[in-house]
């Protein structure tokens, strides 16, 4: 048997686990140390926006720019302020998304895409989930506001039960976990954050008919409060991978789910895969999770 540690080591080392659990509860991250830029550091500024510090991502005929998170994370709640290019952004897409970093064929990712506009028209938000190497797993958005005109705040939120996508705290978005039933869910791999700024003319404003106006370049897209928040398991549990599975701690709240039901009944979703009625599914081919019941 160890001997036991003298009272004072044995402070100390409670001290050192309670700063460590107040960091992971905190979760803060700073955008300016947190990050690096990976593409295109000529393209790419920090700045003072008003009070807040940003991070500007550009785009003209010969490149874009992004950035990624220096660390990487498994169950966790991402928030961060974007705002848009104004006018006509046609063909150009601005993203957040979460991805791991092992084999192609059976990655893990999240992803939110803001597809540009023409001049009048409103930005798309494109969402995705990839789980073990399988996407198609497409909704899209129509916007409530102009998101060129000022930040807003978009959000992933990533635990063992669903993954939630927010929009300034609206839920418009979840993906259950429904491993029990078949249904492939990124439980096992860790998540790097990714943003980036690009141009794909060929497909993201109505289909590539609509093509980018090169003229207008650069382009600009700002962000700013990268923020991360460890998920939290319920009081007694060691991590949230370890949360029992009959555990309600992750059910959605009645807000929640009154925000789906409101994003649906005011015709923001304008693409959803599991109501695909085109040539792309049938009623065997479609994929299983748009059979099953919304988990609690």
């Amino acid at each position: 048997m160890a001997p036991a540690l003298p009272c004072r080591s044995r402070l100390r080392l409670l001290c050192v686990a309670l700063a460590f659990l107040l960091a992971l509860d905190m979760g803060m991250a700073d955008m300016y140390k947190d990050i690096e830029i990976i593409w295109s550091a000529d393209h790419t500024f920090y700045f003072m926006d008003g009070e807040r510090e940003a991070l500007a991502l550009s785009l003209d005929y010969n490149r874009g720019s992004a950035f990624k998170s220096k660390e990487m994370y498994h169950f966790v709640r991402i928030d961060i302020d974007i705002k848009l290019v104004e006018g006509n952004s046609a063909g150009t897409v601005c993203t957040v998304y979460t991805i791991s970093e092992g084999p192609w064929e059976v990655h893990d990712e999240i992803d939110l895409e803001f597809l540009g506009n023409s001049t009048g028209e409103p930005y798309t938000l494109h969402t995705n989930i990839f789980a073990n190497g399988v996407g198609g797993r497409e909704q899209q958005f129509k916007l409530w506001f102009d998101p060129s005109s000022e930040y807003h705040t978009y959000s992933i939120v990533w635990n063992p039960k669903r993954i939630t996508i927010e929009v300034d705290g609206v839920t418009v978005r979840t993906f259950d976990n429904n491993q029990d039933q078949g249904v492939p869910f990124p439980s096992y791999q860790r998540q790097r954050v990714y943003g980036s700024f690009w141009s794909a003319e060929d497909w993201a404003t109505q289909g590539g008919r609509v093509k980018t106006d090169w003229k207008l370049a650069p382009f600009i897209s700002y962000y700013s409060n990268y923020n991360v928040t460890w998920c939290q398991p319920s009081p007694g549990v060691l991590w949230c991978g370890t949360e029992p599975a009959e555990s309600t701690h992750f059910n959605l709240s009645p807000k929640a789910r009154a925000d789906l039901q409101w994003v649906r009944d005011m015709g923001y979703v304008i693409y959803d895969y599991c109501t695909d009625r085109s040539n792309r599914y049938n009623d065997t081919t479609r994929p299983k999770e748009c059979s099953l019941p919304p988990r609690p």
